[in-house]
């Protein structure tokens, strides 16, 4: 399994973006994945999480109603879509599969990064 994360970058508060997740060697449809971030001297937290059975969806209340989670199963892509962004969201972001063949698979982490 080989998660690849990309469009992170430095953006100004109040501005966008959208992170994607591109996935290999797993079969994309059927596993729950999330987007996780972590800053410096803080532990890696749980921002968004998309449930494979029924595609229900979850996320920190921090960023409820900005932050839009979603998949291209046929692509094998998951998005993060990040809007009104606040210097606190500034953090490494990592997408994740969870609980795939009793264990989780991370990727690499893009950095986010915003200005006030």
């Amino acid at each position: 399994v080989q998660l690849v994360e990309s469009g992170g970058g430095l953006v100004q508060a109040g501005g966008s973006l959208r992170l994607s997740c591109a996935a290999s060697g797993i079969s994309f449809s059927i596993k729950t994945m999330g987007w996780f971030r972590q800053s410096p001297g803080k532990q890696r937290e749980l921002v968004a999480v998309l449930v494979s059975a029924g595609g229900s969806t979850n996320y920190a209340d921090s960023v409820k109603g900005r932050f839009t989670i979603s998949r291209d199963n046929a692509e094998k892509v998951m998005y993060l879509q990040m809007n009104n962004l606040k210097p606190e969201d500034t953090a490494v972001y990592f997408c994740a599969v969870l609980g795939y063949l009793g264990r989780n698979y991370w990727g690499q982490g893009t950095q986010v990064t915003v200005s006030s």
